[in-house]
């Protein structure tokens, strides 16, 4: 069940008073009366100060690695933009943005989030729809890339995407949200591995040739 406006606003709300087990935070804080006279069914999240474009390089390819193997670096460079300035954001180019908001769910709750239609129709894209795990903290990485035919600039600071919350069937409260990006407070690649699964259909290759 995804959440409406007023339902947010009392999950924040609830969140706000010392001592709340498992509480649902978003700092800076969301303006929780707003939220419950939207009407909406999410909330808009604003665009942080960091940013990490991917350079080129020789490299003739960026491979998936089996666990345990050395993982190929692909050179990367990390840019701080001011509130006030902009980030020019080139026709089909990519960067990896992060929210302003630091997000803290509970339990019982997971989300996901998208990109405003307004920016999608003037070709700038989040890549992925990026669902957000029950008991995650931290501040989002966004994929942006400029589908568009004209250079987009970006500014921290505006509202760059839109949050759903739903809840889950079952509360847990042992879980906990162990993924690699948990507590980042700037933009993350990730490691990327292949999986156990991947690695025997490639052993099953190799021996059936």
């Amino acid at each position: 069940m995804v959440l409406k406006g007023r339902d947010i606003a009392k999950l924040l709300k609830k969140g706000e008073k010392p001592g709340t087990k498992d509480p649902f935070v978003i700092t800076p804080h969301a303006d929780v009366e707003e939220i419950a006279k939207s009407g909406s069914a999410s909330i808009n999240l604003r665009l942080g100060t960091w940013f990490v474009t991917l350079e080129r390089s020789r490299m003739r390819a960026w491979e998936i690695k089996k666990k345990g193997e050395p993982q190929q670096q692909i050179a990367r460079a990390e840019h701080y933009i001011p509130f006030g300035n902009v980030y020019l954001l080139h026709p089909r180019s990519f960067v990896l943005g992060i929210t302003l908001e630091w997000i803290r769910l509970p339990s019982n709750f997971a989300a996901y989030v998208i990109g405003k239609s307004s920016l999608g129709r003037r070709g700038l894209i989040i890549a992925t729809a990026t669902g957000v795990h029950p008991g995650f903290k931290g501040c989002l990485t966004l994929e942006l890339s400029n589908v568009g035919e004209i250079p987009v600039a970006i500014k921290p600071g505006m509202e760059i995407c839109q949050i759903f919350i739903h809840k889950t069937h079952k509360k847990d409260s042992k879980y906990i949200d162990r993924s690699q990006f948990v507590g980042s407070r700037k933009p993350r690649l990730g490691d990327v591995t292949l999986d156990e699964f991947a690695e025997k259909l490639t052993l099953s290759q190799e021996g059936n040739p």
